[in-house]
């Protein structure tokens, strides 16, 4: 990946960017105190704010939704997260956790990806191919017309404080088939594993982090179990740097939804990066 690609984006590289006497001029009126902070700030955000909504295009329509579908349920399609398509189009990552159910073969339940708009929802059946479970990453492989997927990018290379964003179906299709893009500073890269107050607190989840922590993005955004699965990209590149993968709930499981706590984690995108070279075969 072209080294240049990744540079921070926000305030300093929008005046980095700006033709020279732009930046005296922004200077000298900053020196005598002229203007506001606000106003400053006004000024700078919108070409960041283009660029966001210029790269949006490119973004949502590789971003699907995920889950089960059984062709006699009702409701028959059951959206569980977000995944977002990968390489050729056909492959989708996501997360783990949202595939642990055991499927119900005798009603030809299957795992899908959801496609579409507002209410008019397409299933598409999707075979699981590969689980990270200590990563909570998946891969799953569909068939038919390949989707336009998004660009993995190099996580080794993610700075605390930058601003990125993040895609996906928050609330499932509550809102319809309609995916959202939320912004997300990354706060901190953090160990997967934080000690625990009391031994009544471990469980196999904890132990395993305890025995292989690996680094986690803790990123300072809202989201909710839907997001589980979402992509985490740069705003100027568009590539995928990191899977949403829970969020900090405090009290009960439903305080996600009611209050929730505005601290999200995702899984660094080389994770992702290891799955594909080990689920998928080499071409000679």
């Amino acid at each position: 990946m072209n080294r240049k690609s990744l540079s921070p984006p926000g305030l300093y590289r929008i005046c980095v960017l700006l033709p020279a006497c732009v930046r005296w001029l922004a200077a000298a009126v900053s020196s005598k105190q002229r203007s506001s902070l606000a106003l400053l700030f006004l000024i700078f955000s919108f070409p960041a704010l283009a660029e966001v909504a210029d790269m949006l295009p490119g973004i949502k329509p590789g971003v699907v939704g995920v889950g089960t579908f059984n062709p006699t349920g009702r409701p028959r399609a059951n959206l569980q997260g977000t995944g977002f398509a990968v390489l050729d189009g056909r492959y989708v990552v996501s997360c783990a956790h949202i595939f642990t159910k055991p499927l119900d073969s005798e009603a030809n339940e299957t795992h899908a990806v959801f496609l579409g708009r507002d209410r008019q929802m397409m299933a598409r059946v999707a075979r699981l191919v590969a689980t990270d479970k200590a990563h909570d990453l998946a891969l799953l492989k569909i068939e038919g017309e390949p989707l336009p997927a998004l660009k993995l990018g190099d996580s080794t290379r993610v700075r605390e404080g930058w601003q990125l964003y993040f895609t996906g179906y928050p609330i499932g299709s509550v809102l319809g088939l309609n995916p959202s893009t939320h912004r997300a500073g990354l706060a901190a890269i953090i160990p997967s594993f934080t000690p625990v107050a009391a031994a009544s607190q471990l469980n196999a989840r904890t132990l395993r982090q305890a025995s292989e922590p690996y680094e986690v993005f803790e990123l300072d955004a809202v989201a909710y179990p839907g997001n589980s699965g979402s992509p985490v990209w740069h705003p100027e590149t568009g590539e995928v740097l990191g899977v949403v993968n829970s969020v900090y709930i405090k009290g009960a499981k439903e305080a996600a939804l009611s209050a929730p706590s505005g601290i999200t984690y995702a899984i660094p995108v080389k994770y992702v990066h290891t799955l594909l070279e080990q689920a998928l075969p080499k071409k000679p």
